[in-house]
């Protein structure tokens, strides 16, 4: 459902050619602000970023601008795709005819949404979340979304499920393999959500992505991309239209990557995919944004979501009554959990807009809490403080923000002033003290892991500066200490989750000493997908560790760094925050824009302390006017003054796609001397890709061919060898000794094919006596390995329309296989019996008592006919699990590929009767085991 907002009419643009001058001179005013003073005139096909060093906030200053002096609504794309004044001057030419942004009169308050009163408390899966939904309420509004200012779409938890399950059958038809990962590629939108509910319903694994942002860090951003796509070996990317084309770069320097594709390409399939997954399925790879390394795959399961949206929603006492607003982006955790599966869960309503529609308008935001009576949101400390600088007075005439409930604040570190001045200049608008919430989490956790109490205004923290410096201990401050440090409190464990605070021994520490935060509970990762080393390190035991350094107070966490951004010198534990907060506000500096860091120095065996601060033009003097402040400032807050420098151009200090300063990697860059190198032209940056990309298409070619030749060499091995077998054995009337001339032959085929075999468990298959081998079945090969396997003859149960082909019945005959009818019940029944009074006589049967095998991985129901011959003939079952097979040569496929074969042979399982009851216990006994080794879902759930 769509709804269009009511709004007044555009005002008159000027003529054609008097725009581009004064668009120009606001663009030449906001470059002299942003630069203090600097003079120079720009031109329309400068660059907004290379020659006006304007950064992303600045450029949204600019819209805001742009839209006031000319009463027009520039189009929400606006703000990512503009590169120069050009590109403005096209979107106002666009814009001429449409309305301006609504007023907040025109903003009618939306209904309060209908309590259902229970929640989806026993769903083991988030597929069972939906069905548990779509079941009770199918219409109930899920999401409001804001695709544009004036454009709100409305989807029903229905529309969700439809939308998904067109998804999953596009993902099936393209032979997505259950587990498998599929990476989205999209922005914030309802196309997100059929996406990552499509691939859960196909068996897939959702692999969120953040999209390119401009066309000038297309190189960075793919490359980034590149290594995440390999990390999690997607086979399919699902990306905007408009992205392919950069997304075919990206596949070449991806080996698994075989499908680029939108959304519309994906619904256009026939059929339905129901994947139903366990409660222990991954569920979420969450790759890590980089702010401190890099981007690692969390791996997160059902149970760890379902696991902290409860846990998270007793703690604020989330119900269906609530609403949640949010702009966070889909592809960060606090947006994809925390904000919309939360809701989903809970069956509140979710007001949804994307994250450069907040940037360009972060009013946009409050009055959607307004227009919908919000009462939950979530941000980072950003967020807030941008509200604070970019929104007028005048833009909040007539907002009510009484309704909101619950603020949280989190993802970064907490400023103390920010949530001051929030409070305060909100009030006056409903806002209350006790709605600010600094929060803790982290992606290994799911998303949350800490949140203060109900009702509870914000605890501020204020300590001695040297104790915690030289001691470790975060001493309470007197009240009039002015060099006293403040941190904000997370709040207490959510329920069923623990926190603990130990030392680098490893032993815990005391309330109010600083160290390494460690926690533990049901949302925690069991690690990093694919990365063993990086999983190592996270894990202490039952253990996880943070990466992060806090102290406890009265069993509140208290964060004061990240592990890896503290700074040790001399002795003493430097934190960078307060000095970078500091350093932001001096003018001349761009806010938000500076690192500080140790940088290891051999020489002194201790860390140089080092700032990179971007600042705007200024001239030398003032330069060195800014570096004395400087200085005085690190003396006052650290103790110590700082060992280098760095006035830096804009874009030298790094950052994650959720704007957090990435130390680390600053570091590197000035260690390496690539601080500030601008990015190179997107042409040149795509032709560099494109050669990359060709470079990973010829080892793409190789590796086919490579392919070709072995299945070539494979079918010349089976035709060398197949005829003179079927030969000897047609000839023999001996099944024995065919038996083991084919047995003999089997495991020739498969040494002489280059394929590792390995067994397991030989000494499990009885030596005098009969029994029944029953085997999992995945492949056209399984047959081969079998009797590579297994040295004492076997009769194989086959159906019995191979025994009615040539050369396949012959060679089956030739080796005592038996065939049974699968159609006609009354000879079903006679082959039953058959194969009872063989089993009798002291023959040993072999069964694939799935019956067939399909191309999709997964043990299948087991048939009861080899059960009900064994216990009829009182015989032991043998249960044999074959590995590898599935890849070596897969259903519909004729191309043989090479891999690892293992085979484990079971403990024989006797009967307990002869019976239907025993059949039964006999089959379930041998399929657990089956299953247990054959590392493929369980499709007979």
């Amino acid at each position: 459902m769509n709804a269009t907002l009511d709004s007044e009419p555009a005002q008159r643009l000027p003529s054609a050619g008097a725009l581009p001058t004064q668009l120009l001179s606001i663009v030449d005013a906001l470059s002299s602000e942003a630069h203090s003073g600097r003079h120079g005139r720009a031109g329309l096909d400068s660059s907004l970023e290379r020659d006006l060093e304007l950064d992303s906030l600045a450029r949204a200053e600019l819209l805001l601008r742009i839209e006031h002096e000319f009463g027009v609504r520039l189009p929400e794309g606006t703000l990512a795709q503009m590169e120069t004044p050009r590109d403005l001057l096209r979107a106002l030419e666009r814009a001429g005819t449409r309305p301006a942004l609504a007023t907040s009169a025109e903003l009618a308050p939306a209904a309060a949404p209908e309590d259902v009163g229970a929640a989806p408390d026993a769903a083991c899966t988030l597929i069972e979340v939906l069905d548990w939904h779509v079941a009770r309420h199918p219409e109930r509004a899920h999401i409001h979304f804001y695709r544009h200012f004036d454009q709100l779409e409305t989807h029903s938890y229905a529309d969700l499920q439809r939308g998904a399950r067109g998804i999953a059958a596009g993902l099936t038809q393209r032979h997505l393999q259950p587990g498998q990962s599929v990476a989205i590629m999209l922005p914030t939108g309802l196309e997100f959500f059929h996406a990552f509910y499509g691939i859960l319903l196909a068996g897939g694994v959702p692999v969120p992505l953040y999209p390119p942002a401009r066309p000038s860090q297309i190189e960075d951003h793919l490359r980034r991309q590149a290594s995440i796509l390999n990390s999690c070996q997607a086979p399919i990317l699902i990306t905007l239209a408009e992205a392919k084309l950069v997304a075919q770069l990206v596949r070449a320097q991806v080996d698994t990557l075989h499908s680029v594709l939108t959304i519309e390409e994906l619904q256009g399939a026939d059929g339905v995919s129901d994947y139903r997954p366990r409660t222990n399925d991954i569920a979420l790879l969450q790759y890590t944004s980089g702010s401190t390394g890099n981007p690692k795959g969390v791996v997160l399961t059902h149970a760890n979501l379902l696991a902290n949206i409860r846990a998270w929603s007793q703690a604020i006492e989330l119900s269906s009554s609530d609403v949640c607003v949010s702009w966070l982006p889909l592809y960060h955790d606090m947006g994809l959990i925390g904000a919309w599966l939360g809701s989903l869960y809970n069956a509140c309503p979710l007001v949804l807009m994307s994250p450069l529609a907040f940037l360009a308008r972060p009013a946009a935001w409050l009055w959607a809490i307004h227009r919908h009576r919000g009462t939950i949101t979530a941000a980072p400390n950003f967020a807030f403080e941008l509200c604070l600088r970019r929104i007028d007075d005048a833009e909040l005439a007539g907002l009510d923000l009484s309704s909101w409930r619950l603020a949280a604040n989190g993802a970064e570190p907490v400023s103390p002033d920010t949530l001051e001045r929030f409070i305060t200049r909100f009030a006056a608008y409903g806002f209350r003290r006790e709605t600010m919430a600094p929060v803790y989490g982290l992606a290994e956790c799911a998303v949350g892991l800490a949140v203060p109490p109900l009702g509870r205004v914000p605890r501020i923290d204020r300590v001695q500066r040297a104790a915690l410096s030289e001691t470790g201990r975060a001493l309470p401050a007197a009240p009039n200490a002015p060099q006293a440090l403040r941190f904000a409190g997370c709040g207490v464990a959510l329920p069923g989750h623990e926190m603990r605070i130990v030392d680098d021994a490893g032993r815990e520490l005391p309330e109010r000493h600083v160290g390494c935060l460690q926690f533990r509970g049901p949302s925690a990762t069991r690690g990093y997908f694919r990365n063993p080393e990086a999983t190592q390190r996270l894990l202490r035991g039952d253990w996880l560790d943070s990466g992060d350094i806090a102290y406890l107070a009265d069993g509140e966490v208290f964060l004061t760094s990240r592990a890896k951004d503290m700074i040790i010198r001399g002795g003493h534990n430097l934190y960078p925050y307060e000095l970078e907060e500091a350093i932001s506000q001096l003018d001349g500096v761009r806010k938000g824009c500076v690192a500080v860091f140790g940088a290891f120095d051999p020489a002194a065996a201790t860390e140089r302390l080092v700032a990179v601060i971007e600042t705007r033009t200024v001239p030398p003097e003032a330069q060195e006017v800014l570096r004395q402040r400087i200085t005085a400032l690190a003396v006052d807050l650290l103790g110590s003054p700082l060992d280098d420098i760095v006035l830096a151009a804009p874009q030298s200090v790094l950052k994650t796609s959720s704007g957090k300063i990435r130390r680390a990697a600053t570091r590197d860059a000035y260690l390496a001397g690539r601080l500030g190198k601008r990015a190179s032209a997107p042409w040149l940056q795509m032709a560099h890709l494109a050669i990359a990309g060709g470079a990973g298409e010829v080892r793409r070619s190789v590796r086919y061919l490579a392919e070709i030749l072995y299945a070539s060499y494979v079918y010349l091995l089976f035709a060398l060898i197949a005829p003179v077998v079927w030969l000897l054995i047609a000839a023999s009337p001996r099944p024995a000794w065919n038996w083991a001339l084919g047995g003999g032959a089997a495991r020739l085929f498969v040494r002489l094919a280059g394929i590792p075999l390995t067994i397991h468990g030989v000494e499990n298959l009885p030596r005098d006596g009969s029994c029944v081998v029953v085997a999992n079945h995945a492949s056209y090969i399984d047959g081969i390995v079998l009797m590579a396997v297994l040295k004492h003859p076997v009769a194989f149960v086959a159906k019995r329309e191979l025994g009615e082909q040539f050369l396949a019945g012959s060679f089956l005959r030739g080796i005592g296989c038996s065939f049974v009818e699968r159609f006609d019940v009354q000879r079903s029944v006679d082959d039953a019996g058959r194969l009872r009074d063989s089993a009798r006589n002291g023959g040993s049967l072999a069964f694939f008592p799935e019956g067939t095998f399909t191309h999709a991985p997964g043990l299948r129901q087991f048939h009861m006919g080899a059960f009900l011959a064994a216990a009829e003939a009182g015989l032991p079952v043998v249960p044999v699990t074959i590995e590898g097979a599935r890849q070596i040569l897969r259903d519909q496929s004729r191309m043989p590929r090479h891999g690892t074969l293992r085979v484990t042979i079971g403990v024989a399982i006797a009967p307990q009767g002869a019976n239907w009851a025993a059949a039964l216990a006999l089959r379930n006994a041998a399929r657990t085991q089956i299953l247990h080794h054959c590392g493929e879902p369980d499709l007979a759930r």
